[in-house]
């Protein structure tokens, strides 16, 4: 019997212990959406339900042995980054996604669901200057467009403004979420031509932690399995408010978006 192999994604990021974020919630929906999962790990944090406890980075000689490994000889249909820690390691990061030929989903984490911060102040330029550049698309929150462009979005009609801005930055293309607005979620996705906009339910569910991880990681996916970027985000879309939907307690604090919300219905 002959098996094929699945499309390869691979996620540069940080270590989550509590299971929820980071480099296992990205794993955890690359499984769930029929990729294979690789990862390069950046950083490794001490993290519960509670907060970010502590984090220590990797070695930029450690980051860029871990991507020259995985993609010198296994190779990746779409590449997602996540906490990178320190200017450094973006650097590092940015220098080798450069010269691949495979589309880069960048969620530009700044802070933890907690309010942790997951990202030097030093390190914010760098991200502007060298990782942006190589974004197809890049997926900040709100108070992540504020870091990178200073615009705050107080309603939805500023979300298109936000956009520009990210978008002058470098990426094909800029999702702003809007789920920190009031009323019904609104994600805005443009390239500066098209434009498109996603709503969702909003669940009355505080177990929240991953969702940003678990949405880039989903679009870059389905981009592996094809998808254009306006679709790969819808399906992303689709796939983490099912997530959010089924979001469990675990520990004292916020629990984790479901992963395996499909298989367990």
């Amino acid at each position: 019997m002959t098996v094929s192999s699945p499309p390869r994604v691979l996620t540069v990021a940080g270590s989550d212990s509590g299971g929820g974020a980071g480099i296992q919630a990205d794993l955890k929906t690359m499984l769930a959406l029929g990729v294979h999962g690789m990862s390069v790990i950046a950083a490794v944090t001490a993290q519960n339900s509670l907060g970010v406890q502590g984090y220590w980075e990797l070695p930029p000689e450690a980051v860029r042995a871990q991507l020259d490994s995985v993609l010198g000889d296994i190779g990746a249909q779409a590449i997602k980054t996540g906490m990178l820690a320190s200017a450094v390691l973006v650097e590092t990061v940015a220098e080798v996604l450069a010269g691949v030929d495979a589309p880069v989903v960048v969620d530009p984490v700044g802070v933890s669901k907690h309010g942790d911060a997951l990202l030097a102040p030093e390190a914010v330029d760098t991200v502007k200057s060298r990782l942006l550049p190589v974004a197809t698309v890049v997926t900040p929150n709100l108070w992540e467009v504020a870091q990178l462009t200073g615009v705050k979005v107080e309603e939805e009609r500023d979300m298109r403004r936000a956009a520009e801005a990210v978008l002058a930055l470098g990426p094909a293309w800029v999702l702003v979420k809007g789920g920190h607005l009031p009323g019904a979620p609104v994600d805005l996705l443009t390239d500066g031509d098209r434009e498109f906009r996603f709503t969702a339910e909003r669940h009355d569910n505080r177990h929240t932690h991953g969702t940003g991880c678990t949405l880039a990681s989903a679009i870059a996916s389905h981009l592996a399995l094809g998808e254009d970027v306006p679709s790969a985000v819808r399906q992303a879309k689709e796939y983490v408010t099912g997530a959010i939907a089924r979001g469990f307690a675990l520990g004292a604090g916020i629990g984790p978006v479901d992963h395996a919300w499909r298989g367990r219905a």
